[in-house]
């Protein structure tokens, strides 16, 4: 008997401890039984919240997932504006599980799958919108509209019938958006959506620049033009202020020149009326000093001439 007590006891700790499971913070789990969810008396899927559990050891199976929000950061995809122009943008979405079995009968709890296929979803709508704007548009003011048109879908009252068409081909789910499509197929809730980056492929870029560059190159050579031309203007004025300062200058100094030879003038007639033939002696000296200071000159003149009275005489007679 007591040999039996013994594997009695170990079978009943492992039936016990296989019909426990526990649910951590943040998740949630569901109990498989033969090959189906478990469900309440209302139908619907029965799911545990945190905490210590108990199933049919040996029958059930425990799938437990993430509760949390996440956040498919999407890489950056391209699309055509309505101007036939390419734009790249990156996004990310924020999601999370809204009904659990949903979500795992539509992608067997893998969140990389349950992530490409909303993946898909966001790209058909960013791309129906995206096509019936221009770039002004998308990064300007219509770049909130049209997040709010791929999150909530587009009212198709508005539309022509060649417009509905063309937004259905482009996006089925267009006039049903990306919240309730994503809940209709997967079972998950987007939280938020948003634009990170919005560019230009990289030779739009360049032409973009080079542009940029010509309009730059264009208006300093404006404004290079025009401060040559009042450096011109400045110095034309200058000029001819130095021009006119330089002629009164010289007018000036011509008058007051006259004045003083006319004072001079004076002096020396007053000076020569006074006394005839000292100013005659005096004169004559300062010719002899003037002709004899360069030893290297020659002088040929006849000794009867005036010029030698004052050697001959100093009384010049």
């Amino acid at each position: 008997m007591r040999k039996l007590l013994l594997p009695l006891v170990v079978v009943l700790v492992a039936v016990l401890l296989s019909s426990m499971f526990t649910v951590q913070e943040g998740q949630r789990s569901f109990v498989i039984r033969f090959g189906k969810i478990l469900k309440n008396d209302q139908n619907q899927d029965v799911l545990y919240e945190p905490g210590l559990h108990f199933k049919l050891p040996f029958i059930d199976t425990v799938r437990t997932m993430d509760a949390r929000i996440q956040t498919m950061d999407d890489q950056a995809d391209r699309f055509v504006t309505v101007e036939k122009k390419d734009v790249i943008i990156d996004s990310y979405v924020k999601w999370k599980i809204e009904n659990f079995g949903k979500f795992y009968l539509a992608t067997g709890g893998n969140f990389a799958q349950a992530q490409r296929i909303l993946m898909v979803k966001l790209s058909n709508s960013l791309r129906a919108q995206i096509g019936g704007l221009t770039i002004k548009e998308i990064v300007s003011e219509k770049r909130e509209q049209v997040m709010q048109n791929v999150l909530d879908g587009i009212d198709p009252s508005g539309l022509t019938p060649e417009e509905k068409e063309t937004m259905l081909k482009a996006n089925p789910d267009a006039f049903k958006g990306l919240r309730q499509s994503a809940l209709d197929d997967l079972g998950i809730r987007v939280v938020d959506l948003r634009v990170k980056r919005i560019n230009l492929p990289d030779q739009i870029n360049e032409s973009i620049y080079k542009r940029m560059r010509a309009e730059r190159q264009s208006v300093a050579a404006f404004h290079r033009a025009t401060g040559k031309k009042l450096a011109e203007e400045i110095t034309a004025a200058a000029d001819l202020e130095v021009a006119t300062i330089m002629a009164k200058a010289d007018r000036d100094a011509r008058t007051i020149r006259g004045q003083a030879d006319a004072t001079a003038a004076e002096i020396y007639a007053n000076a020569y009326t006074q006394d005839t033939d000292f100013f005659e002696f005096l004169r004559s000296l300062q010719a002899y000093e003037a002709s004899f200071n360069n030893k290297s000159d020659v002088l040929v003149l006849d000794g009867e001439t005036d010029f030698f009275r004052y050697m001959k005489d100093s009384q010049g007679k």
